[in-house]
């Protein structure tokens, strides 16, 4: 074993141990550089994720009725033009007797 003298005092050099990541052939900074960049991956998708779940459950995703039925659907029209019909009822444009008659021809027609 080497001794040195340190102020006077003989001593006896131990060997270094180093311990952690940064030695030894570990990744150095950059494996706590990609640790982070893959976590903000991980939550943001986690968070996108629980949007998009939330958005496509509530129906909010679902898009609003704008065409006419499909083939296989039927008194789409109808309940539209009795929708129609009420709101033209309720600003006064027609009257009482009026919005009877014509909601019995649209019933009559379905």
């Amino acid at each position: 074993m080497p001794h040195r003298a340190i102020l006077g005092l003989w001593t006896v050099d131990q060997p270094k141990k180093v311990f952690g990541v940064m030695w030894y052939g570990g990744w150095g900074g950059g494996g706590w550089a990609l640790m982070a960049v893959i976590m903000i991956l991980f939550w943001g998708l986690l968070i996108a994720g629980i949007i998009a779940l939330t958005h496509y459950l509530t129906g909010a995703g679902r898009s609003r009725r704008s065409g006419p039925p499909s083939s296989g659907e039927s008194g789409w029209g109808a309940g539209r033009a009795e929708d129609l019909l009420a709101e033209r009822f309720a600003r006064g444009e027609i009257d009482e007797d009026e919005y009877k008659r014509r909601l019995t021809v649209l019933r009559e027609h379905r």
